[in-house]
């Protein structure tokens, strides 16, 4: 994703809001919106702002993972495994 064919000033938004909303709606790529010169906020799609959303959850999720494996609260899969089957058959 290259931001700098992205960006854009605030004179443009308020000048152009419908076609923006219309293209942030098909492209997948978010809007930088400049005040005197300098990055402001970003305008991203609905879907596009989803997507990342799924994307920063999973990453948290490896992430715990990973922390646990360093902090070695593992256990092996068949261990975890044969105390779901013994939980299943104690139902």
């Amino acid at each position: 994703m290259k931001l700098s064919n992205q960006i854009r000033p605030i004179s443009y938004l308020k000048a152009h809001t419908a076609e923006i909303v219309r293209n942030l709606s098909k492209q997948q790529e978010p809007l930088v919106i400049t005040q005197n010169g300098e990055a402001k906020v970003v305008i991203q799609g609905i879907e596009s702002y989803e997507q990342t959303q799924q994307t920063i959850a999973l990453l948290k999720i490896l992430s715990l993972g990973m922390r646990q494996i360093e902090e070695g609260k593992v256990l092996p899969a068949e261990d975890v495994i044969k105390r779901f089957r013994e939980r299943r058959k104690n139902r």
